[in-house]
């Protein structure tokens, strides 16, 4: 598709370059002939009128026998003219050539984002339709067995429901973190910014993942003074929430996760260390990207999620003017370190 529309493009490119230089062409021609026309019809004129027939070539010379004036040969004229002509056509050429290979290149470069944008979303269309299919195939397949059992009870039924309610919280739970990142990455989403306590954040987001913590019995060990910088509450809970959840997800039971944070420079850094399983530097590029989990937990049955979190995590960073850096080691832990401006505009 994009070679067939680089193609159009060039020959668009191409069509516009030659309308431009043939249309120079012609008016160059146009001047230089009419000029040549000119000084033949002053020829003609000056012979009937019995004047000179000659045009200055040379200035006076002492020399009796060197001629001032020359005629002007009409065969050299019309071969000046066919000369003019082949040169006129040798340029065209020569600009339809360097022309094809630049438009090309141009075309190129001009498709490149395009490409790059469809490309990412058949990835996106292709991962949401995976994500989406396993919870439908799930609930497909709960409810067509129990439909086929004459021998259902209460009991059962109960437990049909129970589970097809997991799945529904999973949709809901996709779809939600599907519209957020889109408002976020549109800028349809207005955050107000207020003076807000880093401490009562971190005591917000930790008490939302206790439930988790306690579950594998992970100690949650936070250094956080009571900084002030301005931002917005929701948001940045929501940042940590999702820190503090990977961390306890990727973190053996029994292990610590310590949240940190320091002030320097007019900014805070605020870092998530765990004991984990770490991340491979060839997953370490990708580890923002839509849908993007690394290859020991891809599947659902080791760990739930869609891999949406850090790419919602980046956008709510990026909209506070801050940014994001993940340093791990497979099999020694994974740190994230978000530094974030103290003062910023009211409205983001």
């Amino acid at each position: 598709m994009f070679t067939r529309a680089r193609l159009k493009l060039t020959l668009w490119y191409l069509l516009i370059i030659m309308v431009i230089s043939l249309s120079f062409s012609g008016a160059i021609y146009k001047i230089v002939f009419s000029e040549l026309d000119r000084v033949e019809k002053m020829q003609k004129y000056r012979i009937e009128q019995g004047k000179s027939l000659r045009l200055r070539l040379f200035p006076p010379s002492e020399d009796p026998e060197r001629p001032a004036f020359i005629l002007l040969d009409p065969d050299l004229v019309k071969e000046t003219k066919n000369r003019f002509i082949i040169s006129l056509v040798i340029i065209n050429g020569f600009i339809l050539a360097v022309s094809a290979v630049t438009g090309y290149f141009l075309a190129g470069r001009t498709l490149e984002p395009i490409k790059e944008m469809v490309d990412e979303q058949n990835r996106f269309l292709g991962d949401a339709s995976h994500e989406l299919r396993t919870p439908l195939t799930s609930l497909k397949s709960g409810i067509e067995v129990n439909l086929r059992d004459k021998n259902l009870n209460l009991q059962d039924a109960k437990l049909l429901l129970q589970s097809n309610l997991e799945e529904v919280n999973h949709l809901q739970t996709l779809s939600d973190h599907l519209l957020k990142l889109t408002q976020y990455q549109k800028g349809n989403l207005t955050l107000p910014l207020t003076e807000i306590s880093l401490l009562a954040i971190s005591n917000e987001a930790i008490k939302k993942v206790t439930g988790l913590s306690k579950n594998k019995n992970i100690l949650i060990k936070q250094e956080v003074n009571d900084f002030t910088l301005t931002g917005n509450k929701n948001t940045l809970v929501e940042m940590l929430v999702i820190f503090l959840d990977n961390a306890i997800k990727y973190s053996p039971h029994k292990s610590t996760i310590t949240l940190l944070a320091k002030k320097t420079d007019g900014k805070i850094i605020i870092s998530v260390r765990d004991e984990g399983q770490g991340i491979s530097a060839k997953d370490l590029p990708h580890i923002f990207d839509r849908f993007y989990r690394s290859d020991k937990s891809r599947t659902k049955n080791d760990t739930d999620g869609y891999g949406l979190g850090l790419s919602i995590a980046k956008e709510i960073v990026e909209r506070h003017q801050g940014h994001i850096t993940i340093k791990s080691k497979v099999g020694k832990g994974t740190t994230v370190e978000v530094t974030l401006p103290v003062k910023q505009h009211l409205v983001i």
